[in-house]
């Protein structure tokens, strides 16, 4: 089932999500949809937050990445063969000489900016099954990887643009918030009270 995307300016998004545990109620259920709302979205990764959830959970899969044709056949294919769900993940380290790279977000719709991350991370997290892992990701997926661990850490990737570019942004921020946009997708407004269809 496809749900509605929570629109900026929602207070779950500032929200820092709480750890959940392997008897959580409709887990498999809740990661189905999800997966079916980021596709749905045409996204790369889609955290709990932004479908009104404040629990640790996300989701990644950049195949859609893949199709650069900048990139090498090796990272054409790591992008490709990349799906996966991270439940109460820490990011342990973060390391190398920090990089930008234009990013957006399904919850912002309609705008993207430079964002400064470091390109290699070691995450500890655990998958569908509780499963733990300890695994060190680099590039692009480490981006993606970063960009969702922010919004269940309450944080957007606006909030780590300079203070001249929020400025900017400001009022499209705020026509986002009151519904006053254009997607292909359902979202959830916080300055209207009921859903936009």
């Amino acid at each position: 089932m496809i749900l509605p995307i929570v629109a900026y300016g929602d207070p779950v998004l500032k929200k820092k999500a709480v750890v959940i545990s392997s008897d959580y109620k409709d887990l498999k259920t809740l990661v189905a949809n999800m997966y079916e709302t980021m596709y749905g979205a045409y996204g790369v990764g889609l955290a709990a937050p932004q479908i009104g959830l404040s629990i640790r959970l996300f989701l990644v899969d950049t195949a859609p990445f893949s199709e650069d044709e900048s990139l090498s056949a090796s990272e054409a294919k790591a992008l490709k063969n990349f799906k996966k769900t991270f439940i109460n993940p820490e990011i342990i380290e973060e390391t190398g000489k920090e990089w930008n790279f234009n990013e957006g977000c399904l919850s912002i719709p309609n705008i993207r900016e430079e964002v400064s991350r470091k390109p290699k991370i070691k995450i500890r997290y655990q998958d569908e099954n509780f499963k733990s892992y300890v695994e060190v990701y680099d590039g692009l997926i480490a981006r993606v990887i970063q960009h969702e661990y922010d919004h269940i850490q309450g944080i957007l990737f606006t909030d780590k643009v300079s203070n001249f570019k929020k400025r900017l942004i400001k009022s499209k921020l705020s026509s986002i918030s009151k519904g006053k946009i254009s997607t292909d997708y359902r979202m959830r407004f916080p300055k209207i009270s009921k859903k936009r269809v």
